[in-house]
């Protein structure tokens, strides 16, 4: 009995672990592939099951009903236990042993080997970069090692002097530029670290020097910053004239526009001093060819009817500072004034004006030169009035500084031979304006021109030695007021004042 009992329970313990650790081929059917393909070389872990944990003795069977089965001997028969079938699931066991090498190992080896292959081209495309890198960087460091080297330079001695133009709002390296294309300096660079070793050198104006060629980059900033080396600066005068002339009374000689230039074109110094001269300003001012002269067009037709060619320019040449470069040819020099100087009136709103005086632009500027001669900044646009008026009535200017103009020697009062002498200039002897301009006028008087004052006023005159000027349009009362200016030592009693 206990034997029976014990090969039952051995049966059932055999049939129970067949039904645990058993593969149902049904439920892993279709996966086999799929498992085949995992790229997971990784092994999964077996789920541990101890030896000593046997399952739960069954419980002893049930009595059945109906009766039971007896033994010959009237003991109660035991049943032999029913065959349990396992237990269908669709969950998919768990993997006690190492999976299962086929296709899904030959995979994961390929990709092994293509991810190797991968990190292999990458340490060789990151080995040409460092090398690539590396040799920039050397280059890098071979340049920087160059430009630290000092710049090239002259040792000296100095060349020839060349003329140098600084322009406005010009920097040091732009300068240091302008340097080396002249053959001054041998490097931007030297001249560079000189001028900023020079403190100086911020005083440096706009315009032209003459500094010697081939000079060590510390002497041409020297000689730049000094006051010998300007060249070709130009201060003319309100009202000055282009040639010169003498003063009556002391025989002094007032120096002219041309005089003027010659002495500011001035290179060098000694026996290697070069100059434009006088004579040769005078020539070539008297040029046929007035664009070469730098003459404006609404100017062209006035100069052109000028029936002295050396006074053609008169007056195209402004008042106030220029720079001209001194080592051009007479024509040269002068087309950079007359230029300039165009530029200047043009600025006033000159070839806007005439609205109110039908003045032409060079009419205007001829105007503006007697205004210039005969009036002070106060008086300017009263004077311009009568200017004016007399025009339009068609009475003679008389201004006694259209006589001077073309005497050798002036004075405040013209004589009546002076006044007698038929020009082109003598208001005295023609009606309306001078052929040409008689004097460079300021903006200022050119301004007044192109705005006089309103009035009715046809006469002025100084009478006092303040520059009191009083202004008419009586006749009678310009004659009292003329004899009042020769009671204060005026005007010489002798001399007729005309019609100012």
């Amino acid at each position: 009995m206990t034997d029976r009992w014990a090969r039952a329970e051995e049966l059932f313990r055999q049939r129970e672990a067949d039904r645990r650790y058993r593969r149902d081929e049904r439920a892993w059917a279709g996966h086999d592939d799929a498992y085949d393909d995992y790229d997971d070389d990784t092994a999964v872990i077996p789920r541990y099951v101890d030896d000593d944990d046997e399952p739960p003795a069954p419980p002893p069977p049930a009595p059945r009903r109906g009766g039971q089965r007896t033994s010959t001997a009237g003991q109660e028969t035991p049943r032999r236990p029913k065959r349990v079938q396992p237990e269908r699931t669709t969950r998919q066991p768990e993997r006690t042993t190492r999976p299962r090498r086929g296709r899904g190992s030959r995979a994961a080896s390929r990709k092994a080997a293509e991810r190797k292959r991968r990190r292999r081209n990458l340490w060789v495309f990151a080995g040409v970069f460092v090398l690539l890198f590396a040799g920039a960087a050397v280059f890098a460091g071979m340049k920087l090692v160059d430009s630290l080297g000092a710049p090239d330079d002259y040792a000296g001695p100095a060349g020839p002097l060349v003329v140098v133009q600084v322009h406005p709002g010009d920097t040091a390296q732009q300068i240091a530029a302008t340097m080396v294309e002249r053959g001054v300096v041998a490097s931007t660079g030297a001249f560079y670290e000189a001028a900023v070793r020079n403190s100086s050198m911020s005083t440096v104006q706009p315009g032209f020097y003459a500094i010697p060629s081939r000079s060590p980059a510390a002497e041409a900033a020297a000689t730049l910053v000094g006051k010998q080396s300007r060249v070709g600066n130009l201060v003319v005068s309100e009202g000055r004239l282009l040639h010169d002339q003498h003063d009556m009374s002391t025989g002094g000689r007032y120096d002219g526009i041309y005089r003027k230039i010659a002495e500011a074109s001035c290179i060098g110094t000694g026996a290697d001093q070069k100059c434009v001269t006088y004579e040769q300003l005078d020539a070539a001012g008297a040029g046929l060819d007035l664009s070469a002269l730098g003459v404006p067009a609404w100017a062209m037709q006035g100069v052109k009817d000028c029936p002295e060619r050396t006074r053609q320019l008169e007056g195209l040449i402004a008042a106030g500072t220029w720079d001209f470069d001194p080592s051009g040819t007479p024509e040269q020099i002068l087309k950079q004034l007359v230029a300039a100087s165009a530029k200047s009136y043009e600025s006033t709103g000159l070839l806007q004006s005439g609205a109110d005086t039908k003045l032409t632009p060079y009419e205007t500027l001829i105007a503006a030169s007697l205004v210039e001669r005969e009036a002070k900044p106060q008086d300017m646009g009263k004077v311009a009035r009568v200017i004016v008026n007399r025009l339009r009535v068609d009475q003679m200017l008389q201004f006694d500084s259209t006589v001077n103009y073309t005497l050798d020697r002036t004075e405040v009062a013209t004589t009546d031979a002076d006044r007698a002498q038929e020009t082109a200039w003598n208001t005295y002897a023609m009606r309306g304006l001078p052929q040409t301009p008689i004097a460079a006028p300021s903006l200022n008087a050119l301004r007044a021109m192109e705005n006089p004052e309103q009035g009715p006023w046809l006469y002025f005159v100084t009478v006092d030695k303040q520059g009191t000027t009083l202004f008419t349009d009586d006749y009678q009362e310009h004659l009292r007021l003329i004899a009042r200016a020769q009671r204060s030592g005026i005007l010489d009693s002798s001399k007729d004042p005309g019609g100012r």
